[in-house]
């Protein structure tokens, strides 16, 4: 059994680790050319790296906003303060307390006690805020959605604001592109349905509450102290990076579903038909390639990190050339294709049809043979 110490420490690690690190995802890891640097670009304390097959936190720098795990567009920055489940159930529960509104806090105005804790749901900055958790309030009938501040420009966040930005008018146009008029709302204030009535239930709340989340925390602790010694006795170790990003049969890198993109799709499928017929968005993105410059290469396939674009098992009616497949829904817009391509042949775009990107089907492109070679043996009989 562990002992006191064993759990103690990995009380703390669990405790202060904010954002866990899947370098599988990561653009930049897989591939050194990848021009992406959107996490980095949105930590306001420099302390994410990603450039040169390395994807790292500093911890000791890292102030838990979650601003960079908003902006990664791979998911290879994974919040853990709080985890998308615990703030979904979070928000739930204040839904109820509200009788309909959702209202998110960051931990600055939270501080105040200006509102009721079981009437929202708190999060360290408002940049931990991303479109699906948002969508998806929506499509469940949620008419108030609130996202309550403090002061931004006093703030040690103050960088975050226009990412936070980014991210409510990106969430508005996805409602507005399905018909819905509800909208996402940011306020310095909270509402009145969410306000504190009763200080003295705070305080008696608030220490419950610590106790509570102290005895749960010990018990994660000591079954996280448990797995850990266990893989320590036990002697093995799990597969390497180099390992886990090893060539699949069908030649590509390993592949995996952006899971917060597929629950954005999901959002909007439910909140009803699009209305309007392409839509601009930092979430999804779309494909073209100049064909007469392309070589047929197929690195953009082999690189691209969702399935987005692959070669394609069927063939040109007129037998010529080859044919890639490309999924919007797919497209997480890394640009990884774009930087992998060796002819400098294909741009990634912002703008999405609507209609593409709820086709089952996946749009073809056609591109020709490439040019053939000349031979030594042929240039000395010239």
């Amino acid at each position: 059994m562990p002992n006191l110490i064993d759990i103690v420490e990995v009380a703390e690690a669990l405790e202060t680790k904010a954002v866990y690190l899947a370098p599988d995802r990561c653009v930049v890891v897989r591939n050194r050319h990848a021009s992406c640097a959107k996490c980095a670009d949105a930590c306001p304390s420099g302390a994410v790296f990603a450039a040169n097959n390395v994807l790292e936190l500093d911890e000791g720098m890292c102030v838990a906003c979650g601003a960079c795990t908003t902006a990664c567009p791979t998911e290879a920055l994974i919040p853990l303060q709080p985890l998308d489940e615990d703030l979904a159930a979070a928000v739930a529960d204040a839904v109820v307390a509200t009788d309909g509104a959702a209202v998110f806090a960051c931990a600055r105005i939270a501080s105040k006690h200006v509102g009721d804790p079981t009437k929202y749901a708190e999060v360290p900055c408002l940049a931990r805020m991303e479109e699906s958790v948002l969508l998806g309030l929506a499509a469940r009938g949620v008419r108030d959605i609130v996202l309550v501040d403090g002061t931004c420009a006093t703030c040690k966040f103050r960088a975050n604001v226009p990412g936070i930005d980014a991210v409510v008018a990106s969430a508005n146009d996805l409602i507005a592109t399905q018909g819905s008029d509800i909208r996402v709302v940011r306020a310095s204030e909270f509402p009145e349905v969410a306000l504190l009535e009763d200080r003295q239930k705070l305080l008696g709340a608030s220490r419950r509450g610590f106790f509570t989340q102290a005895r749960s925390r010990a018990k994660d602790a000591a079954g996280k102290t448990v797995e850990v010694v266990a893989f320590k006795n036990d002697g093995s170790r799990g597969p390497s990076l180099r390992e886990r990003l090893k060539m699949s049969d069908a030649g590509t890198l390993p592949q995996f579903n952006p899971e917060r993109r597929m629950r954005v799709l999901d959002a909007m499928d439910q909140l009803g038909q699009p209305v309007v017929p392409e839509i601009d968005t930092r979430l999804f993105g779309s494909v073209s390639i100049d064909a007469e410059k392309c070589s047929a290469c197929g690195m953009c396939t082999v690189f691209c990190p969702t399935g987005a674009l692959k070669k394609s098992e069927l063939e040109p009616e007129d037998g010529e050339g080859s044919l890639l497949e490309f999924s919007a829904a797919d497209c997480v817009q890394c640009n990884l294709c774009a930087d992998a391509c060796l002819k400098n042949c294909l741009t990634v775009s912002a703008t999405v049809s609507t209609e593409e990107l709820f086709d089952f089907e996946p749009r073809l492109i056609h591109l020709p043979d490439p040019p053939k070679r000349t031979g030594i043996l042929s240039s000395l009989k010239r």
